[in-house]
């Protein structure tokens, strides 16, 4: 077919996103035909030509329900009929609190179901461009590996810059774990932003000693190894990991992320002489942002390290730092609240491309973007899961719930920081089941009336 893609609904990418959409779609009776490019062409990551194939690795996280949102996330994706949890739970290995899978038992697992459903259609072809509006309905689910001749397409259609490049992460912290005996709220020069709000930013002071302490502890990190496919992968320049700025001078930060100008500490008659800043990362206020410490330190060493910060010494992170090759959208400009191109409708987007992180979290996405598509083809309005649900949550973050501003979006994995926040007040111990409870209760009634 030389890379060309026909009727009826169309799936392009065999992961585990691709997968899900392809299976959400025939179970509510419509024929689709999923695409995967592998064995014809390889990738760098994958060493086999089976669907779903883990490429990293073997766990799906905790599975605890009540206290942890990809737990959640798990239990939410059950009740929706996931094509993914259904051969995770089948294939599961011993891993404490954990899903862990033996990979190839679950790939397979996968890939039998879809050769069995009599709904869908795997053809094994590389898909070289997107097709026009009046090609009927397209789901693009390629990942982190979309082949440069697909990512070229999805390019010259979104007018983005660049999709594929090294995705240097920030910190992202839970705001009530921030010692504001220590830290305080404020902009440079009480400046007022947008919103009117001249105290944005969470402010962290270092005094000369403490300075050294951290340039010293950031050069001494041990730092994530690139793979061999990585390495020839360049740094955007305005988005450099914090020890790379560390290692061109001990004054490189504090004349730049961590200069103390327009800022004055109300704890303190002594001027800081430097300050780490936070900036509101959601719309709900719950999580924040570490300006400038986008980092390749191993998550061990970043929390030693990050945690001697004033301020910080108790802070309970929702997403730590990391770099890799990563290829996603800017989906919150990009995307609508269904998962479609706003430049294209026709096409829709799913997994590790619509910015989320993790396996559960790109099947999730998948699931949602199939039932979707499911309910639009046969003629019904696509009703989204509430925002209090797990699905609800990732899927507002990354079609609308992040803050577009200074930092741009990233890629985010589901917690409890993206959901709203519960009505009245909760102990500490109370609130994630809380928020659990709340979540599959909502999910529930979303099921029973969901169009999709």
């Amino acid at each position: 077919m030389n890379g060309e893609i026909s009727a009826p609904m169309r799936v392009i990418g065999g992961g585990l996103a691709g997968c899900e959409a392809a299976w959400q779609i025939a179970r509510h009776g419509i024929p689709v035909t999923l695409y995967e490019m592998r064995p014809k062409r390889g990738t760098d990551a994958h060493v086999s030509d089976q669907l779903a194939e883990l490429v990293c690795s073997n766990s799906f996280r905790s599975d605890n329900v009540a206290n942890n949102a990809v737990g959640l996330l798990h239990e939410e994706m059950r009740r929706a009929g996931s094509l993914i949890l259904q051969s995770a739970d089948t294939h599961q290995v011993p891993a404490g609190g954990a899903l862990a899978v033996d990979r190839k038992g679950f790939a397979e697992a996968v890939q039998a179901a879809l050769v069995a459903e009599p709904l869908v259609e795997i053809r094994r072809e590389e898909v070289k461009g997107l097709p026009d509006a009046h090609a009927g309905p397209v789901l693009v689910a390629t990942g982190p590996l979309t082949s440069p001749t697909l990512g070229a397409s999805i390019l010259a259609l979104t007018g983005e810059k660049a999709l594929a490049f090294f995705d240097a992460i920030a910190p992202v912290i839970y705001k009530e774990s921030i010692d504001f005996g220590i830290a305080w709220m404020q902009s440079r020069y009480d400046k007022e932003g947008p919103s009117g709000d001249a105290a944005a930013y969470i402010n962290c002071p270092l005094d000369r000693v403490q300075y050294e302490a951290l340039i010293d502890a950031l050069l001494a990190a041990e730092k994530s190894e690139f793979r061999e496919w990585e390495k020839d992968t360049t740094y955007f320049e305005g988005c450099l990991p914090i020890e790379v700025m560390a290692e061109r001078g001990r004054k490189t930060l504090c004349f730049g992320p961590l200069k103390p100008v327009g800022l004055t500490n109300p704890h303190s008659e002594e001027k800081p002489h430097a300050v780490v800043q936070l900036r509101q990362d959601n719309v709900l206020g719950t999580l924040y942002n570490m300006v400038g410490f986008q980092t390749k330190m191993k998550h061990g060493e970043q929390k030693r390290v990050l945690t001697a910060i004033p301020g910080l010494e108790n802070a309970r992170f929702a997403r730590l730092g990391g770099i890799h090759r990563n290829t996603f959208l800017n989906s919150p400009r990009l995307l609508d609240s269904q998962l479609r191109l706003k430049a294209q409708p026709n096409i829709r987007f799913a997994g590790q491309i619509t910015g989320v992180e993790g396996y559960v979290e790109s099947a999730a996405i998948g699931l949602l973007a199939g039932r979707f598509m499911a309910a639009e083809v046969a003629g019904t309005e696509p009703t989204p899961p509430p925002p209090e649900t797990a699905l609800g949550a990732l899927l507002a973050h990354i079609t609308g719930g992040h803050l577009v501003g200074g930092t741009g979006f990233q890629p985010m994995n589901v917690n409890f920081g993206l959901f709203p926040p519960l009505d009245g007040k909760y102990k500490k111990r109370d609130r994630k089941p809380a928020m659990a409870h709340r979540a599959l209760n909502s999910l529930g009634g979303w099921l029973a009336t969901a169009s999709g």
